[in-house]
């Protein structure tokens, strides 16, 4: 078990995060999480599952120290960042949320918390929210990169919003980062379910890096979404390789 310091009045906001994330440590989840992400130290990482997490992201969003906390970076433990996020997530206003993001971003070191941000307000807004994500699009950080296509596949994907300049913008990155280009072929994936005929053009005619390609057949061949038929023809563009 961890051992939580008593908190004061005192003491910081993120002493204060810390110790709310410490109360709810969980020691199993804690071993299984480090299995997940061997990129991160163990001894940085405390163990809360996410429903602890975001109740007491709830919990701490009301405390009139929080944005104390946000500015406190970088975080030492996984759960903070995950705090973190989850704060960003309910923020609201629209011009606000960016502002934290672009702070926030460059600090984040793991998929998980990447991926488990999804400030809503963005979506509401998708031709401002475009301007940023093509600023992220071009961070030199990795995590702001896979931010900003996993933005692109939740909305942009949709009907109403659809352009294929963003299945050319995604395809086009040029990062080696393992978890850009995971998210290249998760996007990729994803838009063979939502639009395989705009799509398909791009696995065809070898318009991704090869092994984003590859792993995009893979992952839409997996995917639920997607017709037998639809699968048998991926499958055929990989057969004859």
């Amino acid at each position: 078990m961890w051992e939580m310091k008593k908190v004061t009045e005192e003491t910081s906001a993120a002493q204060k995060a810390r110790a709310g994330l410490l109360a709810r440590a969980d020691g199993a989840y804690r071993d299984f999480q480090s299995r997940l992400m061997p990129e991160i130290p163990k001894e940085r990482i405390i163990g809360v599952r996410m429903p602890a997490l975001r109740d007491f992201s709830k919990e701490f969003s009301r405390e009139p120290f929080v944005s104390d906390f946000l500015t406190e970076l970088p975080h030492f433990y996984y759960e903070e960042n995950n705090l973190h996020a989850c704060l960003i997530e309910r923020i609201g206003d629209y011009e606000q949320t960016v502002t934290e993001l672009d702070a926030f971003l460059p600090y984040v070191d793991n998929w998980a918390t990447c991926d488990l941000m999804n400030p809503k307000v963005l979506g509401k807004f998708p031709k401002k929210t475009e301007v940023h994500i093509r600023r992220w699009l071009s961070s030199s950080a990795p995590y702001a990169v896979r931010f900003g296509i996993g933005c692109l596949m939740r909305w942009y994907l949709n009907d109403g919003v659809f352009c294929e300049t963003y299945l050319n913008t995604v395809a086009s990155l040029d990062r080696e980062e393992y978890y850009i280009r995971m998210m290249q072929a998760w996007f990729f994936a994803t838009a063979l379910a939502k639009r395989y005929e705009s799509t398909l053009p791009y696995i065809e005619g070898h318009l991704l890096g090869e092994w984003v390609r590859r792993k995009a057949i893979q992952k839409a061949c997996e995917s639920r979404r997607l017709t037998d038929a639809q699968k048998a023809k991926l499958r055929s563009l990989r057969a004859k390789e």
